[in-house]
Formats: structure tokens, C-alpha cells, sequence
């Protein structure tokens, strides 16, 4: 796997072939779809080179992401897989030339929501971003693109847990440093995150159990109660489908009457279930406040603040209140001696234990004064898209975070920040 030049004669024609196809990108193409331009022209567009066979693997790649942010999930993995097939190493747009790090992404075969989207995190950086999308049934390249540090920024998702033992087992001979192992992003799965984080001071954290369809449709009829599937769950119980992301199918059921109906409603195979805990503050108002931790250091990433408990940040209606927005400017101000001091051990004792260079927490603040953790994961957006006019404080934050992850990989690879690769 060492590094090689970047073309190779096709094997039907002279022509030079990139090593690496270039790509419009995650960041860039969510960007434009959440300033609302209209996606569909370049949709078609591309569509009608992939239906005369003239697309281009990169333009493939982009075509899946614009049907995905379309809401066409199912053509969007379709279309990835099928250019996956036969081309895995795609480079993202650099702000600089010559870059000033190069660093080689270690992606999964997924949904655009289960790999780390790491694009944000570089867009302004000046450092070159190459993904390669490892597959569990194509072999490595014979070649890798020149790079000064890799990170696996697959998830914890049942599809990536092939790509993750590929990874793993490529690990021990891996030509630079490599950040993000991947079996500790095994370990974020919500069923051993309580496991790998119980007892730690000042930190609470619900068992969360698997349980099957046919235990949740038992629960319902009375034969079993939350008890019977994991000691010290009980009603209201806490249920979404396992594998499930930003909120999709979360639930609060009171009681078994609540189970049948969610049943009814939700046709999985597969679930999770936690006890459900009353965060609510004061003021009867729920917070949610998300934070990144960048080689062990937490930092600030948003504050969510609603009436109702299953809380995220897009139906937290933040840009409606200057009162939520000054609490969260204050928040992410005041962050390293308010939040991370009052939490300061649990902050640290979950760091150590998850033990990855990134990763984000979604947590709350119990009554009691205890850091309630919700999920840990390595693929939750960190972006700067809000609107400025709106979000000012915002900007500063944010920087703050793209510096300091930026600041990491020259740091794990060995190089000065003002040097190129």
C-alpha cells in the first residue's frame, strides 16, 4: 500500500485514468440545498450521463449524495453502489494548493448520514481530503494515494461492520498514522455505550437494551413487562428501530396500550429500549447540548432548548427566540469555565473510556446535577450553515472547532501547521 502516482493507463485505452475521482462533495452540495438552490437541474443533468454511460465516478458519487438530499434514499444507495463497484478513492475540492496536510478518510458503503462528515470540518482548512470507500468484497488497491495521516470515519451502523474488521485487520501495517480505530467505534453502539460508561463520577447514563419485535409485541399484551427484557427498565420506556438516527422513530410509550399502537405504526424487526429520564429544567424546558471532543478536549457545538423531550436541534425552533439563542451564546461563551468545569470529571472520564481523537456526545444536565449522556457517536454533523444573520455567535465557535480538528491532524502526522505534504 505504498504510494503511487495518481494515474494509470486504462486498460482499454491510452488515456490516462485518475487514481482519484474528483467530486462536488458532501459539504458543498448540502450547503447549496440548505441555502435552497434547487438541486433537480444537476440531478437531471447527471442522471442522463449515467443512463448513456458517460458519468464520470466522482459525478456518480455526487448523484447519490443529490438524491439522498432529495429524500430518494433508496436511488441514492443504488446509485453509490453501483459506482462503487468499480472506483473507491474520490477527492474532495482543497482551499489550498499545494495543501497544507493531505489526509486520507477510511469511509464505509452507506447512507450520506454514516460516515463521519468530515468535509465540514476541512472545507476552509487547505487540507486535502481523499475518502476511500473500503469494501468488504473488493480488495485494497495494490496503491494508496500519498497521505500524512488516515482516519476511519465509518460508523458504529450494522452495514459498516465489514468495512470496520477490513480496516481493523489492515491496522497493524498501515503506512502512516491512523486515527479513529475501529474497534472503538464498535464500541458506541447504544447497547454497549452504558456498558462502557457506567460508573464514571458525576455521569448517568440509562441501560439501553436490544429487544426483538415479538418481545415488544409480548410487552404489549402483558406476558412480559420492560423489567422482564433488562432489570431497571421500566415504564415509560424510551424505543426507536435499532439503527436509526436523528430521532427517526423515537418514542415514549406509558404503557403497554402505547407499545401495540407504536408497533402498529413502525414495522422493524429490531429495536432498542432504554428508561425513559425527566431532564427537564427549572423552567420546565428540556436542554439538549451537543459536544465534540478533539483529542480529548471538549468543545461547544450547539445548545437545544424546547418544551418537549425528544429534542434536536432542528425542532427546537431556535432561530424563533433571542432568549434560546442568547442561552446558547452564552453557552458555547462561557463553555471551558461553565459546562466543561461543572462536568469536568465526567467530561474526562468519558473521553478516556471512548478513547477515539473524534467524536461527538448528545447530552443533558439531570436534575440532580449529573451529565445525562443520550449517544456518542463519530458522524454527527459539526457544520457552520446557519444563517449569520441570525446565529452570529455562531461563526467564532465553529472556527474554533474546524482549527482544532485541523490542528489535530497536523499534530498525529507528525507535521508543523505551515508545512505542505
Amino acid at each position: 500500500m505504498r504510494p503511487e502516482p495518481e494515474a494509470a493507463l486504462s486498460h482499454h485505452t491510452a488515456v490516462p485514468r485518475p487514481r482519484c475521482a474528483e467530486r462536488i462533495g458532501l459539504a458543498r452540495l448540502t450547503r447549496a440545498a440548505e441555502a435552497g438552490h434547487d438541486l433537480r437541474p444537476l440531478w437531471r443533468r447527471l442522471i442522463a450521463r449515467l443512463l448513456d454511460g458517460s458519468i464520470e465516478a466522482g459525478e456518480g458519487l455526487d448523484l447519490s449524495l443529490i438524491a439522498q438530499l432529495l429524500g430518494d434514499k433508496e436511488a441514492g444507495l443504488a446509485i453509490q453502489h453501483a459506482i462503487l463497484s468499480s472506483h473507491q478513492l474520490f477527492r474532495s475540492p482543497c482551499a489550498a494548493k499545494p495543501p497544507r496536510l493531505r489526509v486520507l478518510a477510511l469511509a464505509a458503503a452507506t447512507d450520506m448520514g454514516s460516515n463521519t462528515p468530515i468535509e465540514f470540518l476541512l472545507e476552509s482548512s487547505g487540507i486535502e481530503l481523499t475518502t476511500l470507500y473500503v469494501m468488504p468484497d473488493i480488495d485494497w488497491p495494490d496503491w494508496l494515494p500519498d497521505h500524512d495521516v488516515a482516519i476511519v470515519i465509518a460508523s458504529d451502523s450494522e452495514d459498516c461492520r465489514g468495512a470496520l474488521d477490513k480496516i481493523a485487520q489492515a491496522m497493524t501495517h498501515w503506512p502512516r498514522p491512523l486515527l479513529n480505530p475501529p474497534q472503538r467505534i464498535g464500541n458506541l453502539d447504544r447497547d454497549k455505550l452504558h456498558g462502557l460508561l457506567d460508573g464514571i463520577e458525576g455521569l448517568e447514563i440509562p441501560p439501553t437494551t436490544g429487544a426483538s419485535r415479538e418481545q415488544l409485541t409480548e410487552i404489549s399484551l402483558s406476558v412480559l413487562s420492560p423489567s422482564d427484557i433488562s432489570v431497571g427498565i421500566s415504564f415509560p420506556i424510551i424505543v426507536r428501530p435499532r439503527g436509526s438516527h436523528a430521532g427517526k422513530g423515537l418514542a415514549k410509550l406509558d404503557d403497554a396500550a402505547a407499545v401495540e399502537s407504536y408497533l402498529g405504526a413502525h414495522p422493524q424487526e429490531s429495536f432498542f429500549i432504554s428508561r425513559f429520564v425527566d431532564y427537564r429544567s427549572d423552567d420546565g424546558l428540556f436542554r439538549k447540548y451537543r459536544i465534540v471532543f478533539i483529542d480529548r478536549k471538549p468543545y461547544a457545538c450547539h445548545l437545544a432548548i424546547s418544551d418537549r423531550w425528544d429534542i434536536w436541534y432542528l425542532n427546537a425552533a431556535m432561530a424563533a427566540s433571542s432568549d434560546k439563542r442568547s442561552e446558547e451564546a452564552a453557552f458555547m461563551r462561557t463553555f471551558d469555565s461553565g459546562f466543561a468545569q461543572r462536568h469536568r470529571a465526567a467530561l474526562a472520564g468519558l473521553s478516556k473510556r471512548i478513547g477515539l481523537d473524534y467524536f461527538t456526545v448528545d447530552c443533558a444536565e439531570t436534575k440532580q446535577g449529573s451529565l445525562l449522556i443520550f449517544e456518542a457517536d463519530n458522524t454527527a454533523i459539526v457544520h457552520d450553515m446557519d444563517p449569520q444573520d441570525v446565529f452570529p455567535y455562531k461563526v467564532p465557535q465553529m472556527r474554533k472547532v474546524f482549527e482544532a480538528f485541523a490542528a489535530m491532524l497536523h499534530r498525529r502526522s507528525g507535521r508543523p501547521c505551515e508545512a505542505a505534504a
